[in-house]
């Protein structure tokens, strides 16, 4: 598996509860473009709309050599579920707080570009900064154990 994109936001913003595996169906200059990693997701959500899913807001780069035959960089992709996955993630949207964020983008075997969608709930600024704190001090750890050890 190699990785495309990954939203480095997503783990800032969000509390990750859980995460799916979806597919993501492109048309041929899309396709290009993202196995060149010219794709986005700072501003990506994911949206249930009429039993489907949708990546809604991500930027995919339209593909030079396609010219005439371009994409619409910003229009909304639908991801590929299982029916059972898809209700039961309707379902958890409703809870208040709730959203589906895409957290990398990545090619699986046989070329197939798949999305990591995470389950999330959005933190709150104390939070935010309790883990910034939190990272900040186990990397002052791990440097005194570094230098403790010489």
């Amino acid at each position: 598996m190699k990785t495309v994109a990954v939203n480095k936001t997503a783990s800032h913003d969000y509390m990750i509860l859980e995460t799916f595996e979806a597919g993501l169906a492109l048309v041929g200059s899309e396709v290009k473009s993202v196995r060149a990693g010219r794709i986005s997701l700072k501003e990506c959500y994911a949206e249930v709309k009429n039993g489907e899913v949708f990546l809604v807001k991500c930027h995919i780069s339209p593909y030079e050599p396609a010219n005439i035959f371009n994409h619409d960089p910003l229009r909304d992709r639908r991801l590929l579920l299982h029916r059972r996955e898809i209700k039961r993630l309707a379902g958890k949207t409703q809870e208040r707080g709730l959203t589906l964020v895409p957290t990398r983008v990545y090619l699986a075997d046989k070329g197939r570009i798949k999305v990591e969608i995470a389950l999330a709930r959005g933190k709150r600024e104390h939070e935010k900064r309790e883990a910034i704190k939190k990272r900040d001090t186990d990397r002052e750890i791990r440097a005194a154990l570094k230098n403790r050890s010489r």
